[in-house]
């Protein structure tokens, strides 16, 4: 395993000395973030904003923006750099009709310039959607939740190298398996304490009739083991309740599964997003399938390379 840092000022590029290796982290839902310490020299000169590149064995892993600057009296500056999904951090409002998320997406990186690649497009027709001071990533998201609970079809949203891209759950299976041998240990938690709802109730004010419409999916089963727990949410424009209903049920009337694998064995395929083979006992159930990972850091330090993830599976949404 080769890794390559390069740092960029104007039309100077830098592969410094990084003594502590370097630390990539990606999250479903966020930008992915770089970490590393760098020692300064006569030669070595970047500021925030300057982008930052991560090679390994030849292949573009992250491109991004350094962001922050912190230094000790030695000149050792530790640094962080994101990718071009911090800038969807910035708040702001939009008002769209007719639109799927895909459209969203397109739309909010043409307004802030940002650099697209593979947006593979979604189905769910967004008749009208008013977004009032919130974060551009808030935006694109509920726009994909919507696309989820009318679709039952989850969507990954990430930067590849310095390009957003979007692409269904079912292409984002990476041939990695996690099994006793691939990881030094692991943590495995269920739970009905998170996005577990065995009862679902949407509304919809009815400016035809005066009336609110109310739609209610539920399960007696899991409510007699668990009690009562309701997710309500407002309907918009164009949705059709009964049908979302059942698919809100379908999709969260289940226990959440979370496994923490530590330091497995690194591959640069897998990041926040995409879905890994798990083979393993876990006590309760033996898993062997594919789980989605949620978080993941990969850690760089001269020939090693591991990575920790966070997986989840059964009904694996948030």
């Amino acid at each position: 395993m080769k890794f390559e840092l390069m740092l960029q000022n104007g039309n100077k590029a830098y592969i410094p000395v990084v003594p502590n290796g370097v630390t990539w982290t990606t999250d479903r839902k966020g930008p992915g973030k770089l970490n590393f310490k760098v020692i300064k020299d006569a030669i070595l000169d970047f500021r925030e904003g300057n982008p930052a590149r991560l090679i390994v064995n030849g292949q573009g892993v992250f491109y991004g923006f350094v962001f922050t600057k912190k230094r000790d009296k030695k000149q050792h500056i530790e640094v962080t750099a994101f990718d071009q999904i911090r800038y969807l951090l910035n708040k702001d409002t939009y008002d769209y009709k007719n639109m799927t998320a895909a459209d969203v997406i397109s739309m909010i990186a043409a307004d802030f310039n940002l650099n697209m690649g593979n947006i593979e497009q979604t189905e769910f027709m967004i008749a009208n959607r008013n977004e009032q001071d919130q974060t551009l990533l808030d935006i694109i998201y509920n726009a994909l939740d919507l696309e989820l609970t009318n679709k039952k079809k989850m969507y990954i949203f990430y930067d590849d190298f310095g390009k957003l891209t979007l692409k269904s759950l079912d292409n984002m299976k990476v041939d990695v398996l996690i099994d006793e041998e691939s990881g030094e240990n692991f943590d495995y938690t269920t739970s009905i304490d998170d996005q577990t709802y065995n009862k679902i109730k949407l509304t919809y004010e009815n400016e035809e009739s005066g009336k609110r419409d109310v739609y209610i999916a539920q399960d007696g089963s899991t409510i007699n083991a668990w009690g009562v727990l309701q997710f309500f949410d407002n309907l918009n424009e164009g949705e059709n309740g009964a049908a979302k209903a059942d698919a809100l049920l379908s999709l969260y009337n289940a226990k959440t599964r979370r496994l923490k694998i530590t330091k497995a064995f690194g591959d640069v395929r897998v990041r926040a997003g995409c879905m890994v083979a798990v083979k393993l006992a876990l006590g309760d159930i033996n898993v062997q399938n594919y789980m989605l990972v949620e978080h993941c850091v990969h850690t760089f330090n001269e020939s090693e390379h591991w990575m920790d993830l966070t997986l989840r599976g059964g009904e694996f949404l948030g």
